[in-house]
């Protein structure tokens, strides 16, 4: 498998600004895409995104999509399988992993306190 990438040296990343809702996410969860593009329709590419939950955001259904997603919880705290009003669900502290394969069913997602997650997004 290649996963062709932009070469980027080490370089700040300003994480006051740049972001933006990802499509079908509430305007408290914003993304912010260090490298790469992936191309949903075309099923091909691959990025590396920042994901930030503002403190009392919460997702409502379970997502399912037909790439690999790797996700690791920078900081914060967050919430796995919460009902659609936010409630219930696994809490997960800083320092966690996820790796799911295409067609995984997964989330909502919730956080109390705000969070910051590091993504991987990739086509086999």
């Amino acid at each position: 498998m290649a996963i062709d990438k932009e070469h980027k040296e080490f370089h700040a990343v300003d994480l006051t600004e740049g972001f933006a809702p990802p499509p079908g996410y509430p305007a408290g969860i914003q993304q912010k895409v260090l490298a790469g593009f992936l191309d949903e329709e075309k099923k091909v590419g691959n990025r590396t995104r920042i994901l930030k939950f503002e403190p009392g955001e919460y997702t409502t259904k379970p997502f399912v999509h037909d790439y690999y997603e790797e996700v690791y919880l920078i900081s914060g705290d967050l919430t796995v399988g919460n009902d659609e009003n936010g409630n219930g669900g696994e809490a997960f502290a800083p320092n966690t992993y996820a790796c799911r394969p295409p067609g995984a069913y997964h989330g909502p997602f919730k956080s109390e306190k705000g969070c910051v997650l590091l993504e991987i997004h990739y086509y086999a």
